[in-house]
């Protein structure tokens, strides 16, 4: 073994025990592991695992107390109500809300934003001339739903700069004003990995009375959110970002907001008595909340916040932290890479190779066993700030990745020129 080699840092050099042991329990609870020995897993930020848990719940549910929630007065129904209303409060719990019935369960995060919008307007909340605030790096969830209400009201979208790490704080400020009703900004991009200062731009819209929605759906899985330290008004995010499961989303909402607001889903479960002339819409949060909900998957999503409110979150935080910057320096050292974002971000890093199409990589990353995302990501405005209209090849991580995964990904970027 010659000194270089010796030198080279291992999992045992870089993480603590105490990190090492924390990741090992995480993994070791995510079956898909053991299912695909063979595939390095790195597009999380598309969707994450499952821990076992999870699946345990949901199938439990099926098979022994399957029934609809609220109103029924059978046993089975009971049943199934408290594991629905408790999922409820885990969610409020991790995301630290005052109240559960700020929680509102819906399809994802898009849903959850277009809640919001749709809701805002049947208010009447916008008058013609009134401004929205986004920013360049949005997914399109949170920046279509905003452009075309924009366009439908004849409101002004405003969109904040950004650059290759981020949202441009100062510019970002500096188009706050009082013709300001509404800011809508990702807490982490999906494409850069870089964690935005939301803090900031929420004290500032606060000053000017806007009101202001977090799309959580890349930072959810990856930093603490406390909804009350943020004072953000709204925060959305999807269960299957934070290793739960599929169709399921979280809207957490101001209760004075809430209550004030008019529901644009009518049907069942949000109405509390119906005459032929009109209706009365339930308390919080049932009024957000029409039809037979995903009782299912909300049990599920309990399950998961309970595993992972067990888990030692500071060591697997600190784990992730070391692995991502482990991430960025291979590719950084790598010649004709070129980054998008900064060392400084959390889970996703995007990226493209000299004169490479980025679907020709993803396919060879492909056959070689690697599992990632390529393309726009869903985030073209921040693509033409970037000026790669082709996309990014996206290397996304989470507390189950190891480092023998990331060492042998940057090995394959490094062979590239054998398929030349």
């Amino acid at each position: 073994m010659t000194m270089t080699q010796e030198m080279e840092p291992t999992s045992s050099t870089i993480f603590t025990e105490d990190e090492l042991n924390a990741h090992q329990a995480f993994r070791h609870a995510f079956p898909f592991f053991r299912n695909n020995a063979e595939l390095t897993y790195l597009d999380n930020a598309a969707t994450t695992q499952k821990p076992q848990g999870m699946i345990d719940a949901i199938a439990d549910y099926y098979a022994n107390y399957n029934a609809n929630v609220h109103r029924a007065s059978h046993q089975v129904a009971d049943k199934s109500t408290r594991a629905y209303e408790k999922a409820r409060e885990d969610v409020r719990h991790f995301i630290n809300a005052p109240s559960s019935k700020e929680i509102i369960w819906t399809k994802g995060t898009t849903e959850s934003i277009n809640l919001v919008a749709q809701s805002l307007a049947f208010s009447r909340y916008f008058r013609q001339g009134d401004e929205i605030l986004v920013s360049a790096l949005e997914h399109h969830a949170n920046f279509v739903s905003w452009q075309q209400l924009c366009k439908k009201l004849k409101l002004k979208l405003v969109i904040a700069p950004v650059n290759a790490q981020g949202i441009d704080l100062n510019a970002c400020l500096a188009l706050i004003n009082n013709k300001t009703k509404l800011v809508a900004i990702s807490h982490v991009s999906n494409v850069l990995g870089s964690i935005q200062p939301i803090n900031a731009i929420i004290n500032k819209a606060r000053l000017h009375k806007a009101l202001t929605l977090v799309d959580g759906a890349q930072a959810i899985a990856h930093l603490p959110v406390d909804v009350q330290k943020l004072d953000c008004d709204f925060y959305a995010f999807s269960a299957h970002k934070v290793y739960g499961p599929t169709g399921l989303g979280v809207l957490y909402g101001k209760s004075e907001i809430l209550n004030a607001l008019t529901p644009y889903q009518y049907g069942g479960e949000m109405v509390s008595n119906v005459s032929t002339d009109d209706a009365c819409f339930s308390e919080l949060p049932h009024k957000f909340e029409a039809g037979t909900p995903n009782i299912a998957d909300v049990i599920g999503l309990g399950a998961t916040l309970n595993f992972i409110q067990a888990q030692d979150k500071t060591a697997l935080a600190l784990y992730e932290k070391k692995l991502y910057l482990a991430l960025y320096q291979g590719l950084a050292s790598i010649p004709g890479v070129k980054l998008q974002g900064s060392e400084k971000g959390t889970s996703a890093i995007s990226f493209t190779v000299c004169d490479w199409h980025v679907q020709d990589i993803a396919e060879l990353l492909s056959q070689m066993g690697f599992a990632v995302r390529v393309g726009t990501h869903c985030a073209q405005p921040l693509m033409q700030v970037l000026d790669t209209e082709k996309g990014t090849i996206r290397v996304s991580l989470c507390a189950y990745n190891t480092y023998a995964e990331i060492q042998a990904l940057i090995n394959a970027l490094q062979s590239l020129e054998d398929f030349v």
